[in-house]
This record gives C-alpha cells, structure tokens and sequence, in this order.
C-alpha cells in the first residue's frame, strides 16, 4: 500500500473584486437667453464625474419644452429672461414640476435678488461672477438637498431673522415688494403700463397702483422721475457693495 502523502488541492486563483457601477451623472438643464454663456456653462459642466448637461434652452417657452422632454436633476437659470420675470419664471416651473430644484445663475446684486430668488422657490443663487468653482459647490450643495447663497449673502439672511438691522441694507430697492419690483423693472426697460398689465396678466388700474407705490417707497416726486431712476437702475450693471 503506498504511503505517498496526497497532494494538495490546486488553490482557486482569486476572485477579482468587482467595482461598483459609477453613481449616473446628474442632469443639468441651462437656461440663459446668451448662447455663449451657455456654452461656458456646458463646458464646465461636461468636464465634471458627477453631473452633465442634459438639454438647454434661451427662452421660458423653450425651457418648458425642454424639461419635459430631459427630466433634469437641477435647472441652472438666468433670472433676465425674455418675454417673462425671472422670479415668475422660477414660479412658473414650480406651479409645473413641484419638486424641482432650481439654482439661479445672475449678473444681478444678490443683495437685491437672492431672497426673492429663494421666496420664489429657487434652492439657491449664485453671482456669475463668483467664479468656476463656485458655481459647481452650488450645484452639488443643491443637488444634495441644502440651500446653497453665498457667506456674505448668508449672513445677511441671518441678520435679518435677528432684531438687528443688517449691515449694509441701503438699497431703496429692497423694500419693493416682489410685484413691485417686477414692475419697477418693466418700467426700467421702457415698457408702458399697458405693457406691463399684459405681460403681468395685470389690470392697468393695479399697474398704476403699483408705480404709486414705488414712487412713494423710493421717494420720488413724479412719474418722469420714476421712469429715469429705474432706466438708470436697469442699465447699470448690479454688481454690489
């Protein structure tokens, strides 16, 4: 009977690890009525492991035909929209799709706009001057729920809530109420109250009323004067303190 030892058992090679598959990138809509700053915008974007660029558009109009058709993540806007408010816009696509998530992208004083950007629904609002970088911490902060304003800009929130007076609050325009503020905008673009009534879906006795309103808020003595302080305002880019 041989006594020869057994020979082991050949040891199984080992079992590759499988990697999880990559998390889907998440789907930006842009809408901003300058092509060229969308396409900075998408090129940004595009470079990136988590997000792409899933449709844009220059107008509302566009904008709604476009998310129904790429059911975005984040909807990146301009707040200067042709043919419509920015803030109605905001509104607009709410009233359609209640959870959205909306970041708004402006030129504009955040001073003036973010928290009426935020009381219209938006999740954010970011100056396009901030840069780059920003802008996508922005989109990631919204994208993972927060809220996403600028230190300053959130400190000047919280100040508010306070029995403080924020430091630094001595725009006239902030204590326009948000119709108001749309219609002082009109005005600034040289549009007439009937113009206003129609693309506010106002009457024109309200549109009077409103212009009575701000001219007593901004302290100014007549409608002529009205009319060159906010196409003075309009034409001056917002860029803030």
């Amino acid at each position: 009977m041989s006594t020869r030892p057994k020979k082991a058992a050949p040891t199984p090679p080992p079992v590759a690890a499988v990697a999880p598959p990559p998390a889907p990138r998440r789907r930006i809509l842009l809408v901003d009525d300058h092509p060229f700053m969308r396409a900075g915008l998408a090129q940004l974007i595009e470079r990136q492991a988590d997000m792409m660029v899933c449709g844009e558009a220059g107008d509302p109009v566009a904008a709604f035909h476009a998310l129904e058709k790429t059911r975005p993540d984040v909807v990146l806007t301009d707040l200067t929209m042709p043919g419509r408010s920015g803030l109605e816009f905001v509104k607009d696509l709410l009233a359609a799709e209640p959870e959205l998530t909306i970041l708004v992208i402006s030129m504009h004083d955040e001073a003036v706009y973010a928290e009426r950007a935020l009381r219209a629904g938006a999740r954010g609002y970011i100056m396009k001057e901030a840069g780059g970088e920003n802008l996508l911490a922005a989109l990631r902060q919204v994208l993972r729920g927060e809220v996403y304003v600028s230190p300053r800009m959130s400190m000047r929130i919280l100040e508010g809530l306070s029995t403080r007076k924020p430091r630094g609050s001595t725009s006239p325009i902030e204590k326009l109420t948000d119709r108001e503020f749309e219609v002082f905008q009109l005005i600034g673009q040289g549009k007439s109250t009937r113009d206003i009534a129609e693309q506010l879906h106002l009457s024109p006795k309200t549109v009077d009323v409103h212009r009575s309103h701000i001219k007593e808020k901004l302290e100014l003595k007549d409608a002529t004067a009205l009319i060159r302080y906010a196409v003075r305002w309009v034409e001056t880019p917002q860029t803030g303190p």
